[in-house]
Formats: structure tokens, C-alpha cells, sequence
């Protein structure tokens, strides 16, 4: 077992800072906590459209820099495996044909 595993029990009430296992019995069960805590659809869709807000969106030459640069490497990768595939086919072929 790690820090952090012992750190996140520790904080969740399973174990004592000495690191044995704690006696507290707990109060609720996690689901019950989780169930309480819910939010409502409209709650969520609201907290959605306020992080979306704060993501640092690409500029249009941006995109298309990052478009070239994805759309280049795709069909980089694909000659390679393309060639790389007839290569060991050949080679196979050549290998055992009579």
C-alpha cells in the first residue's frame, strides 16, 4: 500500500493516522452520501456551460495548423505501415514459395 493509498483511507475514515484500521463505525454509506449529493439536470447542464466557458478554445489558424499537422502524420503513418505490410508480405511469399 502507498502514501496516497493511505492518505485517500485516511481521509475516508478507514484508517487511523498510525496507519491501523479504524474503529469509527461510519455514520452513512457511501452510496447514501452520493445519492444526497445529486444534482438536478438543469444544475448540471448549468455547471457544463460554465466550464465550457473557461477551456481555452483554438483560434481558426490554430485549428487549421492542427489540422495540417494530424492530417499530415495520419497519412505519414499510413505509407509507412502500408509499406511495411507489402514489404513483409513479399518477404513471406518469397520465403515459401516453391
Amino acid at each position: 500500500m502507498n502514501r496516497e493509498t493511505k492518505r485517500l483511507m485516511r481521509r475516508q475514515g478507514q484508517m487511523e493516522a498510525d496507519g491501523s484500521p479504524s474503529t469509527r463505525a461510519r455514520s452513512q454509506s457511501p452510496v447514501a452520501t452520493r445519492r444526497r449529493q445529486r444534482t438536478s439536470p438543469t444544475q448540471f447542464v448549468r455547471e457544463i456551460r460554465d466550464e465550457l466557458r473557461q477551456v481555452a478554445w483554438p483560434n481558426r489558424s490554430e485549428m487549421v495548423n492542427y489540422t495540417a499537422v494530424v492530417l499530415t502524420t495520419l497519412v505519414l503513418m499510413v505509407s509507412l505501415i502500408f509499406v511495411l505490410n507489402l514489404g513483409f508480405g513479399k518477404a513471406v511469399l518469397f520465403m515459401f514459395h516453391k
